[in-house]
């Protein structure tokens, strides 16, 4: 029985789609999980087919400070004292049938992550969704002039195997749990494929980083082998990632210290991930230190 909380639009026609997850909140820094999942979306013209409803999923009345407590709030726009708009949590799946995938965009539930994760689960058993996908993003000591470093956790352990040939990390992680990490491990008992895919990204860029968002979405499209055009994406990327040199550059002390970051990323990525490499030159005679 479909669960109350879901409504489905329509039964586009696909064959064992993809299921392509983003979230607003826990793990969403610089915004590149949301913003990741919205631009495929818009890119590949993908219309909606099914939400969930929000009522029962969110705590709107939070006790502590106005900076908490705005956090939970829905957001409004007055204007001339008429209120213009009231938005309430979205979530939403959307269709893009060229490349078999759907998409789902939403914000992580306050509560009843059981009954929220049950209509994902739901939609995967109606349009036989084989294979999860989802993206998020933390702060890490990771260098604004390189890529952000995805690190996964997988429903089983054959995944992880399969992931480590895209140069992604296997996680290894103790502390608070986020829905996702409950999907997964739920994942395993119901016979799915899932994998969690998080990227690293700077810690000392605020808000929206769209360097990471084009390095994350080129690399997912790879993988999903999506007919897309990122160019537009890259320009962008690249013009961030400029503007942010500029400013390091008048704070001296800034630029020493990610400039360390940088040769320590370098050093890291070149000791680990290109070990083979590494233990070859060394054999030719070659001193790589």
């Amino acid at each position: 029985m479909t669960p109350e909380e879901l409504r489905i639009i329509e039964y586009p026609k696909l064959y064992e789609p993809r299921l392509l997850i983003g979230f607003s909140g826990w793990m969403n820094g610089g915004e590149v999980s949301t913003s990741t999942v919205k631009y495929i979306s818009d890119k590949t013209n993908a219309r909606k087919i099914a939400e969930i409803k929000p009522k029962g999923f969110y705590i709107y009345s939070f006790p502590g400070s106005m900076e908490i407590t705005s956090l939970f709030r829905p957001h409004t726009k007055i204007q001339e004292g008429i209120v213009e708009s009231y938005d309430i949590p979205s979530n939403e799946f959307f269709c893009d049938t060229r490349n078999n995938l759907i998409l789902f965009l939403g914000k992580e539930p306050n509560l009843k992550w059981e009954e929220y994760s049950n209509c994902i689960f739901y939609l995967c058993e109606q349009f036989d969704i084989k294979m999860i996908y989802f993206i998020g993003s933390v702060a890490g000591l990771v260098p604004h002039t390189r890529e952000p470093k995805l690190f996964c956790s997988v429903s089983n352990a054959e995944l992880g195997d399969t992931f480590k040939h895209y140069g992604i990390s296997l996680t290894n992680y103790e502390g608070p749990a986020s829905i996702v990490t409950y999907m997964t491990s739920e994942c395993a008992k119901r016979k799915l494929n899932m994998i969690s895919l998080v990227a690293s990204i700077p810690a000392y860029v605020q808000g929206n980083n769209p360097k990471c968002i084009e390095a994350v979405t080129r690399r997912l499209a790879g993988m999903l082998k999506l007919d897309m055009d990122l160019n537009e994406l890259q320009m962008i990327s690249d013009e961030f990632e400029k503007k942010i040199s500029e400013v390091v550059e008048q704070q001296p002390e800034l630029a020493e210290n990610i400039k360390k970051l940088e040769e320590d990323y370098d050093n890291e990525i070149f000791n680990h991930e290109m070990a083979d490499i590494k233990r070859w030159l060394e054999d030719q005679g070659i001193r790589v230190d």
